[in-house]
C-alpha cells in the first residue's frame, strides 16, 4: 500500500485501513510518499513483484497520488485499488467504492477488476478522469489547500461559483483526428469519463472509460447566465445540437488556445496554452466493488 501521508486525513486514514486489512486477514506493507512523484517511482520499484505474485497495489490518497502510480503502470498488469484520502476522490467515485477507508477496504477484499482506457498528455502523463482549459482548471486554482483541509468538496463547489462568475473567454482551435475547428470559449475538455462530480454533470453521448475513445467538450457561453443554462444542460444530459457546444469523439485531441489559459489533468494545474492527448486504450486495471 502506497500512502500520501499529506493526503486529507492521510494519517489517521492509514491506521484505519491497516486495521481493516487485519480485520479481512491480509497483511499489507506500507510505503509512504514524502514528494511529489515518489508515488510513480515506488509503483514502478513494486511492480516486478506485484506482476510475479498477482497481487494488486493499493493506493491511500486523493486522485494525484493515485494517477501518479497508475501513470507508471499503464499497460501492466498490476490492479490498482484506491482507498481515497484526498478531497475530490473522484476516480474512487466513479468506481463505486466507498469514501470510507474501513468501508473501501472491505469492498475491495473480494473485487471485479474494471479496465479502464487512459488519456497521454503530450508530456508523457497520463489521466484517467479529464484533461481541461478554462473554467474547470479556474475552479482547481481557485481552491486554496487550507479550503480543501477544511471543507473538502464544498470548497470545490464554493470555487466553481467564483469562477462560472469571473470566467473569460478565449479563442481555441480544435484539432480532432485530421478535423479542424476554432471556436470562442470558456471550457473546454478531453474526457475519458462519462460525467464528474458524482454523476451530476455528464460529458457528452455515448462517453465511456473503456471504448478506446477520449471525447471533447467544449462550452461557449455568452455570459454568467448561459453558462449555467449550459450547466443545467449537462446535469439533464441534454445534448441537441447548440452552437453553444461542441462534442467530439476521436482517438487523438489537441485543443490549442490564443493565450495562456488554466490547464489542469485529472485536478493537477498544467501550464501553458496548448492540450494534447491520444488515448491508450486499456492502459489501466482498477479493483472496483462488485456490483
Amino acid at each position: 500500500m502506497i500512502v500520501n501521508p499529506a493526503a486529507r486525513g492521510g494519517a489517521s486514514r492509514e491506521r484505519e485501513a491497516i486495521r481493516a486489512f487485519a480485520h479481512v486477514g491480509v497483511d499489507v506493507a506500507v510505503h509512504r510518499t514524502t514528494a511529489s512523484g515518489d508515488a510513480a517511482q515506488l509503483a514502478l520499484t513494486l511492480a516486478p513483484e506485484l506482476e510475479a505474485s498477482a497481487e494488486p497495489l493499493y493506493v491511500l490518497g486523493g486522485d494525484g497520488t493515485v494517477m501518479e502510480a497508475v501513470g507508471a503502470l499503464a499497460g501492466r498488469s498490476v490492479p490498482v485499488g484506491i482507498l481515497p484520502g484526498g478531497t475530490g476522490n473522484q476516480l474512487a467515485r466513479i468506481l463505486g467504492i466507498p469514501l470510507d477507508v474501513r468501508r473501501a477496504v472491505r469492498a475491495l477484499s473480494q473485487p471485479r477488476i474494471a479496465v479502464f482506457d487512459l488519456g497521454r498528455l503530450a508530456d508523457g502523463r497520463y489521466f484517467a478522469l479529464t484533461a481541461g482549459m478554462g473554467l474547470d482548471a479556474a475552479m482547481i486554482a481557485r481552491t486554496s489547500t487550507a479550503a480543501k483541509s477544511r471543507f473538502g468538496v464544498a470548497a470545490y463547489i464554493a470555487s466553481a461559483a467564483g469562477a462560472v462568475w469571473n470566467a473569460p473567454t478565449f479563442s481555441v482551435r480544435i484539432e480532432a483526428d485530421g478535423q479542424h475547428f476554432e471556436r470562442e470559449a470558456a471550457l473546454v475538455m478531453i474526457a475519458n469519463v462519462a460525467s464528474v462530480m458524482d454523476g451530476r454533470f455528464a460529458l457528452g453521448p455515448e462517453v465511456a472509460h473503456d471504448d478506446g475513445w477520449l471525447n471533447l467538450a467544449l462550452l461557449s457561453p455568452r455570459g454568467v447566465r448561459d453558462g449555467l443554462a449550459l450547466a443545467m444542460r449537462l446535469a439533464r444530459r441534454d445534448f441537441r445540437p447548440d452552437p453553444r457546444m461542441l462534442f467530439l469523439r476521436a482517438r487523438e485531441l489537441r485543443a490549442t488556445a490564443d493565450r495562456p489559459v488554466p490547464l489542469q489533468a485529472d485536478g493537477e494545474l498544467l501550464r501553458g496554452s496548448s492540450l494534447a492527448a491520444s488515448v491508450a486504450p486499456s492502459a489501466a486495471r482498477f479493483l472496483a466493488p462488485v456490483r
